[in-house]
């Protein structure tokens, strides 16, 4: 039933795309900005034709001979979770926050905690349905997909899960020794780990932690903690309130509330928000209502609050080398000095396509993700990140395109490699159907 709807649905995009007098603009996504994850506007869709894809949000298929899902692009982490984890499978990159979207994450990158294994969330995708500028509906292989086509479908592998994860917390006293544990235990050859993250508290202090399926506590003694629950302490407060106490903890977790570990607070954006949202008396009498929605945030924020934001305000992933791992921090807390970072490590395979590896078969890379409103003084938005993608751009880094971006088309080219993307765009006759990305991304293109 599910695919019969999905064809009549990608059949109403397809009659989108006739236009007798001529398409006189490009043709852009008319999902509204105020429902997507990224905290800005775009711009670039003011004076473009729209093409909706609102009802493009089932999950179509599961073979689990062939070890796939297939979803639309507007089926969100939350609903893959609730649907595969009671089977016994889960996505091998399964991004932290509920609302993102299949598209979103194939389109934008995605990153989590098994990315040290398999790679980022595009990765794990082994095709792509598509509706092309000219109407054609096409099944693709991974590819590049974003600006010359519409995303109808994805099908992405799947693995086997168990209950819980079970989840070691490591502390870590300096900086030096956070970089050497976390290279050192981001082997993805590793049989004993199915996760691996870290938290930076301060530029010395931080936390790695170590995730593996499992079915449960073998003894009596060890702590089952469903962290999902409305009244539980903020994820990140409760790492550190463990290695305050002690130098290494174990706790059982269920997996789907492991999954969503940082949806409740967002990361950590919503002690702006609600700076008391992690008091206990607000946790057992009204988290239930929280996290408020992005989505929400976004459509009732004043302008008078929107300019703050934009001066002050951090919302950053770099993903660089995990060699150059210790000078990005360094860079961090010298330009912007918000706490925690989120390092999350991940396997990049040299392959066609923006993120091209140019001096190397496969690398480990590091996503370090700065989220929150900087005190920093003689901080800059545009001055102090631009510094910051000069330095992604010499150790051979990618910056996370949901972001501000504040680079220049050229900076733009040498970070990421046009080659394959140019020449589809032109092979697929895209250049005056679709903007091109930097248009889209750039921050100009964004409010």
């Amino acid at each position: 039933m599910l695919s019969i709807q999905h064809q009549m649905h990608t059949s109403g995009r397809l009659a989108s795309f006739k236009n007798s007098n001529g398409r006189k603009t490009k043709l852009v996504n008319a999902r509204p900005g105020w429902l997507s994850m990224s905290f800005r506007f775009p711009l670039y869709k003011e004076n473009a034709t729209k093409i909706a894809t609102d009802k493009l949000f089932d999950i179509l298929e599961l073979d689990v001979e062939k070890m796939t899902v297939k979803a639309e692009p507007g089926v969100t982490m939350g609903q893959l979770s609730r649907y595969l984890i009671p089977l016994g499978y889960t996505l091998p990159v399964l991004p932290e926050l509920d609302d993102l979207t299949v598209g979103g994450l194939i389109n934008g990158c995605g990153v989590e905690s098994g990315s040290f294994k398999y790679g980022m969330f595009q990765h794990i995708c082994t095709g792509y349905e598509v509706l092309m500028s000219d109407g054609e509906l096409r099944n693709i292989y991974p590819d590049s997909v974003r600006t010359i086509c519409f995303l109808t479908a994805a099908t992405m592998r799947i693995i086997p899960c168990k209950k819980y994860v079970k989840l070691t917390y490591k502390k870590t006293e300096t900086l030096d020794e956070m970089c050497e544990q976390l290279t050192e235990d981001s082997d993805r050859y590793s049989d004993k780990v199915d996760f691996v993250e870290a938290l930076l508290f301060t530029k010395d202090k931080g936390c790695i932690m170590l995730g593996e399926f499992s079915d449960g506590p073998d003894t009596q003694d060890e702590v089952i903690n469903p962290i999902g629950r409305w009244y539980k302490k903020w994820f990140y407060t409760h790492v550190e309130d463990l290695i305050n106490k002690k130098h290494e903890s174990i706790e059982y977790i269920p997996l789907r509330d492991y999954y969503h570990r940082h949806s409740k607070s967002i990361f950590w954006e919503l002690r702006d928000i609600v700076p008391f949202g992690n008091n206990v008396l607000f946790r057992y009498l009204m988290a239930w209502m929280c996290p408020p929605k992005i989505a929400f945030l976004k459509a009732t924020t004043p302008n008078v609050l929107r300019k703050l934001y934009d001066r002050c305000h951090v919302i950053q992933d770099m993903l660089v080398p995990l060699d150059t791992l210790e000078k990005c921090i360094e860079l961090f807390h010298k330009e912007i000095e918000i706490y925690p970072l989120w390092l999350c490590p991940f396997y990049l395979k040299s392959q066609p396509g923006l993120m091209k590896l140019r001096n190397a078969t496969h690398k480990m890379y590091v996503d370090v993700g700065a989220y929150g409103v900087t005190a920093k003084d003689g901080y800059h938005h545009e001055r102090s990140t631009r510094r910051l993608e000069s330095f992604v751009r010499s150790v051979n880094g990618f910056q996370m395109t949901y972001a501000d971006i504040y680079m220049t088309r050229a900076e733009y080219a040498e970070m990421f490699d046009r080659t394959l993307y140019d020449w589809k765009r032109s092979t697929s006759k895209c250049l005056d159907a679709f903007p091109d990305i930097y248009d889209k991304i750039c921050r100009s293109g964004r409010r």
